[in-house]
């Protein structure tokens, strides 16, 4: 069982930053591929990035490519998303999770998931 618990959303301008933080519970926090998820208002769940076990592999949406940035810290149970250059369309609320098999951009190979982080940019 895995526990995971985002944090670092917020409101800010276009064209801004923020850095997610998802904090995972449990001693096999490595062994999990980690993604990023995001719903905005009336939309599916999207993929936005997913990261290796190790750190050493990483993945990222088309519509985020060379703006955000996954990382992870295995030592500290937690893997971030660093997200510049904001824009509106980039508002939703993030989910971090957890998939045991591979690093996917399917959220349905995710076995656990965070309650959410809301981030809106405003334009």
């Amino acid at each position: 069982q895995v526990q995971l618990v985002e944090s670092g959303g917020g409101l800010v301008q276009a064209g801004g930053s923020l850095r997610l933080s998802c904090a995972a519970s449990g001693r096999t926090f490595s062994s999990y591929a980690m993604g990023w998820f995001r719903q905005g208002p009336g939309k599916e769940r999207e993929f936005v990035a997913v990261i290796s076990r190790s750190g050493g592999s990483t993945n990222y949406a088309d519509s985020v490519k060379g703006r955000f940035t996954i990382s992870r810290d295995n030592a500290k149970n937690t893997v971030y998303l660093q997200m510049n250059s904001l824009k509106p369309e980039d508002t939703a609320v993030y989910y971090c999770a957890a998939n045991r098999i591979a690093p996917t951009n399917s959220k349905n190979a995710y076995d656990y998931w965070g309650q959410g982080t809301q981030v809106t940019v405003s334009s």
